[in-house]
């Protein structure tokens, strides 16, 4: 056999083993609504650990399945078959005090009960727990670690 496919293979099955546990960790998610501008904004892309539910906590942007079909009814945002992925802001983790703005929707509960989550997009105008309540911690696919750059590389100002 040639030495050259030998010296070449390990590091190709690395690097290949490499990028398959990284999509199992990792995944890119591009905003496409303004529920979170100005902090993101349409065509933004951010990388979503999947799975950090030990990340989750208020202040964090996370990105979940729809709560419900009913939520989104008469929207045009649900695709044709498949998940509605949707990005927030965690205003509330369980234990903590629901806060102001999703009082109206969870009634006289003060506290996130364990294994909920309330999510707040940043823009007033975001169907989000002011909507439906509770989020129940399960539905996160995980959470956005950091803001990545346009396509074609050029740098954000």
């Amino acid at each position: 056999m040639n030495p050259w496919i030998l010296l070449t293979a390990g590091p190709v099955a690395a690097a290949t083993l490499a990028l398959a546990v990284m999509r199992r960790c990792f995944v890119v998610v591009t905003v496409t609504g303004t529920s979170m501008a100005p902090a993101l904004k349409p065509g933004d892309r951010v990388l979503v650990r999947r799975g950090a539910r030990d990340m989750v906590r208020a202040g964090r942007i996370v990105v979940f399945g729809q709560p419900s079909d009913e939520c989104l009814a008469g929207s045009d945002a649900a695709p044709a078959g498949g998940v509605l992925w949707m990005i927030k802001r965690v205003a509330a983790a369980g234990g903590e005090a629901v806060p102001d703005v999703a009082r109206p929707a969870v009634g006289d509960v003060t506290v996130v009960p364990p294994g909920m989550l309330v999510v707040l997009g940043d823009n007033l105008g975001s169907t989000d727990s002011r909507t439906w309540g509770f989020l129940p911690a399960a539905a996160v696919l995980g959470v956005a670690v950091r803001r990545l750059k346009p396509p074609g590389g050029a740098p954000e100002i």
